[in-house]
């Protein structure tokens, strides 16, 4: 036997009621009951215990458990020396109770206290402290030597088999931890590597076609640029520009989605910034910055996009201000805009932006991730003028 094995405490496993089953539980409660029911019944069957000496008595009792209690925490959090200290207190109750006539009771205490100290204290001070126990009991029986041998090779053996017993089920909890930790981890592995997989193939499939597209447009913008000019040609280079600008902003969302698969994305006031630029709308960020979740973050992303796109749409020219505020628990996003120049488009048209997300998408993506979405009509106390009122978007989600 290894000097560790000597000096190392039982496993925390081993010394709770942890993975212990339902019948070795009752099992467990019905030994306690009847050891308590023998500690009662020796105490009062003495004719002459009564009055002030059965409050004595069971207030002896109630020192002794509650030491029990103490011995049994101190030895959970590995605290030797309290351990030890209650264990002799425990030794000095049963002495007591010897000294007092309670053969019972103090055989009970030696036994108990021979017992818990093999089984869960380290080798190396159960041991002595065992020892130690069952050379009191000894002295102080009047029996024959024969039954007190028995009886501490009894006691020895029973308390040498508990512990084994609770080191193989703390040992077995420890594996269905250790099982249970790496069944997660394959989890998140298959789920990282599908991710990656489906990001390979936007990449290579929806990517590579958008990049394509804009190429395609941009030579067909430059060519219909050199034609003359007309109505028809003006038509027809409304269109490409309108289309390259579509897919140039496909082609964003697309690697913006890829980052999110594979978890690079750039951090979320940058993001803001680099957003915010192209639209000329201001950026505020309030709170301590920290790394969001992907959903959380993903979600944040969406909503100024969108915002952004429908202010585009529906008011141009209109001053817009995006918030950022980090919580405690949450992240907070609020998108204002002043009101643009054409009047009563703004909340009316907002719901369809064309790109089959809108408010109803917007609020969605909020609720599944157990935050909420508002929009509205916001306040003209800035400006004073009531067709300038603008819109407002709201975004909360928990972080």
């Amino acid at each position: 036997m290894t000097t560790d094995a000597w000096t190392k405490w039982p496993s925390r496993e081993a010394l709770t009621r942890e993975g212990v089953t339902d019948a070795r539980r009752w099992l467990a409660r019905a030994v306690r009951v009847v050891v308590l029911a023998a500690l009662l019944w020796s105490t009062f069957s003495q004719h002459r215990v009564g009055g002030w000496g059965a409050v004595a008595a069971v207030a002896v009792l109630g020192v002794v458990a509650l030491c029990g209690w103490a011995f049994f925490r101190t030895t959970l959090r590995h605290a030797l020396w309290p351990s030890l200290g209650l264990l002799v207190v425990l030794m000095g109750g049963a002495l007591t109770a010897q000294r007092a006539g309670y053969v019972v009771a103090a055989t009970v205490f030696w036994c108990v206290c021979a017992i818990t100290g093999i089984q869960r204290l380290p080798l190396a001070a159960a041991l002595p402290t065992t020892i130690a126990t069952l050379a009191g009991y000894a002295v102080v029986q009047h029996g024959t030597w024969l039954n007190v041998v028995l009886t501490t090779i009894g006691v020895v053996l029973g308390g040498y088999a508990l512990r084994l017993d609770a080191e193989a089920r703390g040992t077995a909890q420890r594996l269905l931890a250790q099982e249970r930790a790496a069944r997660v981890a394959e989890t998140e592995s298959a789920a990282l590597a599908e991710r990656a997989r489906i990001a390979r193939d936007i990449h290579d499939v929806l990517a590579h076609s958008l990049s394509a597209q804009l190429v395609h447009l941009e030579a067909a913008r430059l060519r219909i640029e050199k034609e003359p000019p007309g109505p028809f040609r003006d038509q027809i280079l409304e269109r490409v520009v309108a289309a390259r600008s579509m897919a140039r902003e496909g082609l964003a969302e697309t690697r913006q989605a890829l980052s999110a698969l594979r978890g690079d994305m750039a951090p979320l006031g940058e993001y803001l910034r680099e957003l915010a630029a192209l639209d000329g709308a201001e950026v505020e960020v309030a709170g301590e910055p920290r790394p969001l979740r992907a959903e959380a973050s993903q979600t944040v992303r969406r909503v100024v996009q969108e915002a952004l796109t429908n202010v585009r749409k529906h008011a141009p020219g209109a001053r817009v201000r995006i918030l950022l505020t980090y919580g405690a628990d949450d992240v907070t996003l609020d998108v204002r805009n002043s009101g643009g120049r054409e009047r009563g488009t703004g909340p009316s048209g907002l719901t369809a932006t064309g790109s089959g997300y809108g408010l109803l998408g917007m609020r969605e993506r909020a609720e599944l991730l157990g935050g909420t979405l508002e929009a509205g009509p916001g306040d003209g106390s800035r400006s004073g003028r009531s067709e300038e009122r603008g819109f407002s978007v709201r975004l909360r989600v928990p972080a």
